[in-house]
């Protein structure tokens, strides 16, 4: 790709991303926008994106999820879109304080209620367990991308808070409850079989596509989306 056009696709990305987001895709893509413009300085961000400004779920938040998901899993996969996305806000409260990434026994806690609501809902536990233990590993590839991204350039670091236990923490029980309702409704359909990772590589990839997702929550994607089609 030549230097003008990558510099093109990569301002694009900014803007449509926001600052945590659209940088990390030159932190961890560097065989790409990084390469082509070997000198890149955080600092030249349009103003719009810089720190102190929308952030990366703002932005993204908006086109998170739009109709016309790919296939029977499509559905599934938007909503683990919006519970990475959600993992900014957990990064962003949890930046610089003492509140670890690894929180094993909330962690089980989460894990427990799971269990109980795929009962009630008469789907697998087990499975529903799984499929969760998976969003919670990419939501910490989330947080480890944007803490290292963070570190390097404290420039990028958020202007503002959010309050884990007041603000984030409900959406992401929100996103639960719908989540269980999305693995009920493909029940049917995960497994390990053909059938299942055809329908995940039509869902997986229009997912990405159309959520603009940078490489690192490409790569928290993968993770949230590992046990679909498994039955271990």
């Amino acid at each position: 790709m030549r230097q003008t056009e990558a510099f093109s696709d990569f301002r694009w990305r900014r803007l449509a991303m926001g600052t945590a987001a659209a940088a990390t895709l030159v932190a961890l893509a560097p065989s790409s926008a990084e390469a082509a413009i070997p000198n890149l300085d955080p600092h030249s961000a349009p103003s719009a994106v810089r720190p102190g400004s929308a952030g990366a779920l703002g932005p993204l938040a908006d086109i998170a999820v739009r109709p016309g998901s790919a296939g029977a899993l499509g559905p599934l996969a938007d909503i683990a879109v919006q519970r990475i996305l959600l993992g900014d806000k957990v990064a962003e409260a949890k930046f610089g304080t003492d509140q670890p990434i690894d929180d094993p026994a909330r962690e089980q806690q989460e894990l427990d209620a799971v269990a109980a609501m795929a009962s009630s809902e008469g789907i697998d536990p087990d499975a529903s367990v799984r499929f969760f233990q998976a969003q919670i590993e990419a939501n910490k590839v989330v947080q480890r991308g944007l803490y290292a991204l963070w570190t390097k350039h404290p420039e990028l670091r958020p202007s503002e808070r959010p309050d884990l236990a007041t603000e984030v923490r409900p959406e992401l029980d929100q996103i639960t409850t719908e989540i269980i309702q999305r693995l009920k409704a493909t029940q049917d359909v995960r497994g390990d079989t053909a059938r299942c990772r055809s329908l995940l590589l039509d869902a997986k990839p229009s997912a990405e596509l159309r959520s603009r997702l940078d490489a690192l929550h490409r790569k928290a994607l993968t993770v949230a989306l590992r046990s679909v089609c498994t039955s271990d």
